[in-house]
């Protein structure tokens, strides 16, 4: 149910970001999520629409970019793609792994009026 306070937030941001910018309409919203961020897309989705009834956002369409989970081997120094937090090192199999990238969540971009 996190997916709700995180909704929340994005919309909190958009508001800031138009009270600083003088928009007044929110069209699309851009959003990247990592795929180790444990986010439930649908679930942002779904609250996103609910919490953007009574905003500037409303009726607008969220974008969600999914990014990429990676990783540095600190055995091997080997670059890796992961999609778990416990996964191991496909050349050496080594769990010392430290995550660079997937981890995040941002509004990366907003289409405004």
């Amino acid at each position: 149910m996190h997916e709700m306070s995180l909704a929340e937030n994005i919309i909190q941001l958009i508001e800031d970001a138009a009270l600083e910018q003088q928009f007044t309409q929110v069209i699309t919203v851009w959003l990247e999520i990592g795929q180790l961020a444990c986010v439930e897309k649908e679930s942002l989705r779904f609250y996103f629409d609910v919490v953007a009834q009574d905003s500037i956002a409303r009726q607008s369409k969220l974008e969600i970019i999914e990014i990429p989970g990676q990783a540095l081997c600190n055995q091997c120094n080997q670059d890796i793609l992961i999609t778990a937090y416990h996964a191991a090192c496909p050349h050496c199999g080594s769990y010392a792994l430290q995550v660079t990238q997937g981890n995040e969540m941002r509004i990366k971009e907003l289409e405004v009026k």
